[in-house]
């Protein structure tokens, strides 16, 4: 806890009334006049007397309290968070048959292309480059206590293959899109084929509709576009026109990359290497019309760096406001002073009572 503080200070100003109230109480006593004082010489004070003044005091530390919880006492809450106004992020993903290709793990031909994205993606998000930990991870993403990754940004998903798909809207429910994203999974063949540009045109529309002024796309694809009627460059100018930055990704060893083939003879499946196609050039010119950039990724670590550059990039876009939250202390000084004041009144009318 910080140090106390005032809500309402100006209330301790009434603590200046104590005067004028004591100087009312003691001003004129009922008296009667003797030639001589000599005559109480001899008489004892009892304890009535003594304490005849109690009452009064009584109701000037009732004053007192009064005043002091009006003025409303406070501390800081040390709980209270420094809040942020974050930036509008959309993740575009391609999970096309070709995404099942084994290139870009080095040392695991069992981890498709996909399932590496996943794991950048999480480490994007969160900060933390470890999926083993993902209960963790989840709570810390709803809770939004850690400061690494992306804590205050809104962030959605959009997947891609023979068409779009909106898998998450933007949230700050980062636990809920971690779940999304590690469900994630190749599409099958009836969804055959890579529509890049139906893919941004979505995530230009989502991102439209959002009131958060810095909006991004990052988009990753390794193919070509051949399905959906926008074309690419179409959907990079929609983009432009509602000044959502476009960062696009590249993924593919260059060369051949293998891929997964069910042998029709044998009925087994094996890695057989396949042309990597990546349309660079549409990509090049969607992010440069959009003041984004391209990359290329032809590992997890290069991806990895990728996310990284961005995610700097963007940081600068964040803006603090710190919201104070106070916890309030007036109610022990009320009660104490309607106690005080319920004592005093009660010694008035009885014990220390006077008559005319």
């Amino acid at each position: 806890m910080s140090d106390w503080q005032f809500g309402s200070p100006g209330f301790l100003l009434l603590v200046l009334l104590t005067g004028p109230v004591c100087w009312l109480i003691f001003r004129n006593g009922t008296s009667l006049a003797f030639s001589s004082t000599s005559v109480f010489a001899e008489v004892n004070r009892t304890w009535r007397v003594r304490l005849a003044p109690l009452p009064n005091l009584l109701l000037l530390v009732a004053i007192v309290l009064f005043s002091i919880a009006a003025a409303r006492p406070q501390t800081r809450d040390d709980t209270s968070r420094v809040s942020r106004e974050g930036i509008a992020i959309l993740l575009v993903v391609d999970r096309s048959g070709s995404m099942d290709a084994r290139d870009l793990h080095e040392e695991y031909l069992n981890v498709n292309r996909l399932e590496v994205v996943k794991d950048v993606l999480h480490y994007f998000i969160t900060g933390v480059d470890d999926r083993n930990q993902l209960e963790q991870l989840v709570d810390q993403a709803q809770n939004r206590i850690t400061n690494r990754g992306r804590p205050d940004d809104m962030i959605g998903l959009v997947t891609f293959a023979g068409f779009p798909d909106s898998i998450c809207p933007l949230t700050l429910d980062h636990g809920n899109l971690l779940q999304t994203i590690n469900e994630l999974e190749l599409a099958d063949r009836s969804e055959a084929g890579t529509a890049i540009g139906e893919g941004l045109g979505l995530a230009v529309e989502r991102l439209r509709r959002s009131d958060v002024e810095s909006k991004i796309i990052v988009l990753l694809t390794d193919g070509v576009n051949n399905r959906g009627e926008l074309d690419p460059l179409v959907a990079g100018d929609l983009a432009a026109r509602e000044k959502i930055r476009v960062y696009t990704i590249g993924a593919g060893t260059n060369g051949y990359a293998p891929i997964p083939v069910p042998n029709p003879l044998t009925g087994r499946t094996e890695l057989q290497a396949m042309q990597v196609q990546i349309d660079e050039k549409s990509l090049k010119a969607i992010a440069e019309k959009t003041g984004g950039k391209y990359f290329r990724a032809t590992n997890r670590d290069a991806l990895k760096s990728i996310y990284d550059e961005i995610d700097l990039l963007e940081k600068s876009e964040v803006s603090e406001l710190e919201y104070l939250n106070f916890q309030e202390h007036y109610e022990p000084f009320l009660v104490a002073g309607l106690l005080v004041f319920s004592l005093g009144w009660l010694l008035q009318m009885t014990l220390f009572s006077k008559f005319p």
